[in-house]
């Protein structure tokens, strides 16, 4: 696994993404403003960086507790995938949501990224749909995922 910390996702961070997030889903991939929409709007975004400072990888949270919450976005370099950045991504997103009592973490993947879907269901998502098309111009179908908070045995028709 590499040494990697994780660092608020900050407006001068988006020249350092804008590359891995074109290289990753090219024609679909998020535009700067998205980005600035992203953190204008408070999202919960982290940032991997690596012991020399550039950026690995990047992942958002956004949603309103105590409801649900959505995985916007987990990516890594290409030359940083497969160790392990993306699961210490994944692994803040989903402390991140309980920190705001969310009753339930959702995210869309696409149905072809069968190694995502794999990493998800290691951390408990359960698919509960498909989103068809979700994805232009590919046209590609979403499958949607969904983990439920565990009982925290405090609520009032908890008994335990």
């Amino acid at each position: 696994m590499t040494a990697v910390r994780l660092e608020p996702f900050r407006w001068w961070h988006i020249d350092d993404v804008l590359p891995i997030e074109a290289d990753l889903f090219g024609a679909e991939k998020w535009s700067p403003a998205m980005f600035w929409s992203e953190l204008a709007n408070g999202h919960h975004y982290r940032v991997a960086v690596d012991s020399d400072g550039s950026v690995l990888g990047y992942a958002g949270l956004a949603g309103v507790p105590p409801d649900e919450v959505w995985v916007q976005n987990i990516a890594v370099r290409r030359d940083a995938q497969r160790r392990g950045v993306g699961r210490v991504l994944l692994e803040e997103l989903l402390a991140e949501a309980v920190r705001r009592d969310a009753r339930s973490t959702l995210l869309e993947v696409a149905v072809d990224n069968v190694a995502a879907q794999r990493l998800y269901a290691t951390y408990g998502f359960e698919p509960v749909g498909v989103r068809r098309g979700y994805y232009q111009p590919s046209n590609t179908d979403a499958l949607v995922m969904r983990r439920d908070a565990e009982p925290t045995g405090d609520g009032p028709h908890d008994h335990g």
